[in-house]
């Protein structure tokens, strides 16, 4: 296994795999997406054991509202879009030129953004989809990729038509 698990202050099993957990200085810096594979490892921190928490609360219910100490991460181009994106209803899908329109910007620069996120399913990115499609997720667009998996798997726990 190739994924260093020091960089995580936990590893859970997600129903679509295992996510990791950093954070630093009580807040949450990165939420990642990691091989099924993975080591799990228990929350080392206090922040990181609130976040599994958290995550298992959406896990079990969709309609579960975050509320964790996140870390200042990205542009000022990336926030707008994140705050966009965070606009979408549960359930709910808007494409990549649709959000562009909204904050006056190109679709590939949203689907940028998006693959930028350091707080998946705190920022739906998830919510996001192509024109024509599912589009891409975690800078993949492979249609039997492990993220496009995840993708589908966390649109469907949301009840979102795609």
């Amino acid at each position: 296994m190739s994924v260093q698990l020091i960089r995580y202050c936990a590893v859970i099993p997600a129903p679509f795999g295992v996510m990791g957990v950093r954070t630093e200085a009580g807040l949450l810096k990165e939420l990642v997406y990691l091989p099924a594979d993975c080591a799990l490892k228990d929350a080392v921190t206090e922040c990181a054991d609130k976040t599994v928490r958290q995550l298992q609360n959406y896990f079990n219910d969709p309609r579960f509202q975050f509320d964790l100490p996140l870390a200042q991460q990205g542009t000022s181009y990336q926030h707008k879009v994140w705050k966009a994106i965070c606009a979408i209803p549960i359930g709910h899908i808007a494409t990549y030129g649709q959000i562009a329109r909204q904050i006056a910007s190109a679709p590939r620069a949203v689907g940028q953004a998006c693959g930028a996120n350091f707080y998946p399913l705190i920022i739906p990115c998830h919510r996001v989809t192509a024109a024509n499609g599912l589009g891409g997720f975690a800078n993949h667009d492979q249609a039997d990729s492990y993220p496009l998996k995840i993708k589908r798997w966390l649109l469907s726990h949301e009840g979102a038509h795609y």
